[in-house]
């Protein structure tokens, strides 16, 4: 992200922004006409019961209580490891940029750059390889929520994981187009059946996914 001039991480942005923000600490009694755009000092709580009978559309969530509790936390931990990929990838663009600008007059030269650039390109198809993996863990994640939440947020699972698989996509291209500069035909030939593994474990959580959310189907805990 960039405030003013300088780009800064999105993390470091985040604080920024954060730290701007105050606590609201005056509090006042308004009628609920007045009420709208405004924040409640306390919850507000309904003296009946809702829905007023057992409801297994709302109910029946209750036994997959420990899946949502696992889906929550793994979501915090994808989000923060995506955030953080997000600024490895450009730390790693912009080696690559560079060692494409060492000079090259000399044989000495021709051979440090040539040094750099395959460094460089390995971390280049390292990062994007990691964000290939955090796909499928959100892919994997959507997956395993798939009829086992509320009916009426289903697409959103689908949607999450078409959003991830195509993510996935282009992370994968971003390893491919780096590996002919690897300077490493064992290394990149590794690299390139960890992609194809994962962009097919990929595609197959994704598949499921769908399937499941357009039968609307519930699943076992």
């Amino acid at each position: 992200l960039i405030l003013g001039e300088a780009p800064v991480p999105v993390e470091a942005a985040l604080s920024r922004i954060l730290g701007d923000l105050a606590p609201l600490t005056e509090t006042e009694p308004v009628a609920l006409s007045a009420a709208l755009s405004r924040v409640l000092r306390e919850d507000v709580v309904s003296p009946l019961d809702v829905p007023g009978a057992d409801n297994s559309a709302v109910d029946g969530y209750a036994v997959h209580a420990e899946a949502h509790e696992r889906s929550a936390a793994e979501g915090r931990r994808l989000t923060a490891a995506l955030l953080e990929l997000a600024d490895e990838d450009a730390a790693a663009y912009g080696g690559f940029a560079a060692a494409m600008k060492l000079p090259r007059e000399t044989d000495a030269e021709r051979t440090a750059r040539t040094a750099a650039l395959q460094a460089a390109a390995r971390a280049s198809c390292q990062v994007p390889l990691r964000c290939v993996e955090a796909c499928r863990d959100v892919v994997a994640a959507a997956e395993a929520l798939a009829g086992r939440s509320n009916v009426n947020a289903a697409s959103d699972l689908a949607v999450a994981a078409l959003l991830a698989e195509a993510a996935a996509g282009g992370a994968a291209a971003n390893v491919r187009i780096n590996l002919p500069l690897v300077g490493d035909e064992d290394l990149a030939a590794a690299l390139t059946e960890q992609v194809d593994r994962l962009l097919a474990e990929v595609t197959e959580l994704a598949g499921r996914t769908r399937a499941v959310v357009a039968s609307g189907e519930p699943r076992d805990p």
